[in-house]
């Protein structure tokens, strides 16, 4: 037997400012000068991320990955959210899109750097977040919006 659940306007309403708050401050978070830190709490032990290709698992994989990376600038283009039925409130599928540059941008390149260098370039990337309702927060209120972490997170480059 198929159980079908139907979102409310009030349901889409609130996963997408979810997602926009989600968006905003993992952004933000990702590139803060405590991010190393900071980024890893938007995990947990049993998350996966493939990052352009390569795979970390959990809050502690996150925090490798992100350690030896340089500084970055995110600019968020464009951001979508999908409620996934099943819980209440919902898991969210979020899209994001944009450019990010990781250093101190072209001006920060060394004069040696070869023209066709995409070091402290912006570069397109697009990442896909799972998120799911975070058990161990305080209880929301109705029309508050629900805290979630970061189940499953593929990044890649475009192009």
């Amino acid at each position: 037997m198929t159980t079908t659940t139907t979102f409310t306007r009030n349901d889409i309403e609130i996963a997408t400012r979810a997602a926009d708050a989600f968006t905003r401050l993992y952004y933000t978070t990702y590139d803060s000068p405590t991010r190393v830190d900071d980024l890893p709490k938007f995990y947990r032990s049993s998350s996966t991320l493939t990052w352009n290709g390569n795979p970390c698992q959990g809050a502690e994989g996150v925090k490798k990955l992100i350690q030896d990376m340089p500084s970055t600038k995110h600019e968020v283009q464009s951001y979508d959210c999908h409620p996934i039925p099943g819980s209440q409130p919902p898991s969210l599928l979020v899209t994001v899109s944009g450019n990010v540059t990781h250093g101190r941008g072209p001006a920060g390149n060394p004069v040696s750097t070869p023209m066709k260098s995409v070091d402290g370039q912006p570069r397109v990337f697009f990442q896909s977040f799972m998120l799911k309702p975070d058990p161990t927060a305080p209880v929301v209120k109705a029309g508050e919006v629900a805290k979630y972490y970061v189940d499953a997170d593929a990044m890649r480059f475009v192009g």
